[in-house]
């Protein structure tokens, strides 16, 4: 009865504006303080657990590949419970706080060092927090997922991502991490030391996702009518799970997520290589002063270039602008005139023609994936994110796993080992092979990121007309859906 007085009230929802300003901010903020937390966590936890916890590249790449396997034997799981969810406060709002307790403790064990442990006990230690982590994560897909289902109008869902991102520009907390690092402990005569510092961080951004989480929780509702329990009785598990294994512009999209995913190769090395090539872990921080103005102005601009191009081809396009700067910087060097400041400015400079397409692609992204939503709904007859999300990660988990073995192998490969000061604290290296292979990850992972995420997505069929008819024919279904439930309930009443 709750779930046709949902759709009752959604009725002619495509052709309207549904969502209130105070929505629209509590979307927005919930994802600022869960991007706190997962941007610290993605951008620190190789260094710290290579530079404190004494794990090799090779044992990080060796743990992220077991802990991948186990994630994808839970994703199908957590994909069903996700799509038959059915509760007072809706299918998906629940997951922004069911599995806050896993991802929260466990983004803080990552930053604990245990005492006297040997390197396979720290190993089995980095195992489980990150298997328990993965567990959190898992289920917060349900958060994702809310976007496609707080409108469907199109338009509004594409302003909706582009307010989401523009806030998420504003995450300057993680980035200062870097200058507490270098200068915290000194100051106070290494009483408090770099692994403390991170740990303090750690615990600042769980209390913040969590708080984010559960005001978005209090402040957002689901809009999209969604088929009852009798109607996904009605489509087998294998009918679903067949149309997803066939769907194109999935297929298309796994693709690009795996080449995009290399990118996060050159990510892990940005600590290693600020560090290491520029002398101070801080110049990282000083270079995101910078490099991040342009997105201010392109991130809003996003949905007009997305408008007047056509989804698709703003993202090839913004793919191989990518691939070309990055590839055009390594050729340029670290160190193109050997005058220190100036060889910084050229950097910051490069690293901002690269960046450019950056946040016009995290626009895109989530549109692209609306529309593949919506192109199994119009091919499959009902909504079904939980399992295509749990398909998708997957795929995406086991891209992982090899993303995340080369991140720690490509170390080993320069044979770099972190080298350290007598109170245990990281130092700059000196070998120029060494520094030279860093900038090597540094600058062309990403270029075969960039260019594989737009060649990738040449392949993605849903748009120009075919996208016209699909959209036209699903507003059809959805008020056919409301209308046939609305009847029901007026029966009910008159029966009662």
């Amino acid at each position: 009865m709750a779930e046709a007085n949902t759709a009752v009230h959604g009725e002619n929802q495509v052709e309207r504006r549904l969502i209130r300003p105070r929505e629209i901010a509590a979307y927005a903020l919930t994802s600022y303080g869960l991007n706190n937390l997962t941007t610290y966590v993605g951008s620190t936890k190789q260094y710290f657990m290579m530079s404190f916890l004494g794990l090799s590249g090779t044992a990080y790449g060796t743990l992220s590949t077991i802990a991948t396997v186990w994630d994808a034997l839970d994703d199908p799981i957590s994909g069903i419970i996700i799509d038959r969810c059915r509760t007072r406060w809706g299918r998906l709002r629940p997951f922004l706080i069911f599995p806050m307790p896993f991802w929260a403790i466990s983004s803080i064990l990552f930053y604990i060092v245990p005492n006297a442990f040997t390197s396979s006990q720290s190993f089995i230690y980095a195992l489980v927090t990150t298997i328990i982590y993965g567990i959190g994560f898992s289920y917060l897909s349900g958060w994702e997922l809310l976007l496609y289902n707080i409108t469907p109008n199109t338009n509004e869902r594409s302003t909706l991502i582009a307010t989401q991102k523009f806030l998420n520009l504003f995450t300057y907390l993680p980035s200062l991490v870097p200058i507490f690092v270098d200068f915290l402990p000194n100051a106070t005569h290494n009483t408090v030391t770099q692994p403390e510092v991170y740990k303090i961080f750690a615990i600042i951004f769980v209390l913040i996702a969590v708080a984010a989480a559960i005001f978005g929780f209090f402040n957002m509702r689901e809009r999209v009518s969604i088929a009852t329990k009798e109607e996904m009785q009605q489509v087998s598990f294998f009918k679903s799970a067949k149309s997803i294994i066939t769907c194109r512009p999935l297929a298309a999209l796994l693709l690009s997520n795996f080449f995009a995913g290399i990118k996060g190769v050159g990510g892990a090395s940005e600590d290693f290589f600020w560090l290491n090539c520029t002398g101070r872990l801080s110049n990282r921080l000083l270079c995101s002063l910078f490099t991040g103005l342009p997105n201010y102005i392109i991130t809003p601009l996003a949905p007009t270039l997305v408008r007047k191009f056509g989804l698709r081809t703003t993202a090839v396009s913004a793919g191989m602008f990518g691939g070309v700067a990055y590839t055009l910087l390594y050729f340029m060097g670290w160190k193109p005139t050997g005058n220190y400041w100036l060889d910084f400015a050229l950097i910051v400079i490069g690293l901002t023609i690269c960046g450019l397409p950056n946040h016009i692609m995290n626009v895109c992204d989530p549109l692209l994936k609306g529309d593949m939503f919506d192109y199994l709904e119009w091919e499959n007859g009902i909504r079904n994110e939980g399992i295509v999300n749990a398909v998708s990660g997957y795929v995406n988990k086991l891209s992982s796993s090899i993303h995340a073995m080369l991140s720690g192998a490509v170390f080993d490969w320069i044979k770099f080992k972190p080298q350290h000061d007598a109170y245990g604290n990281i130092v700059p290296h000196t070998n120029p092979k060494v520094l030279k292979g860093i900038w090597g990850i540094f600058c062309l992972a990403p270029a075969a990121a960039r260019f594989g995420y737009g060649f990738s997505l040449l392949l993605f069929n849903v748009h120009g007309e075919r996208k016209e008819r699909m959209l036209l024919e699903l507003e059809e279904r959805r008020k056919a859906r409301v209308h046939d439930m609305k009847g029901e309930l007026t029966a009910d009443e008159d029966n009662d």
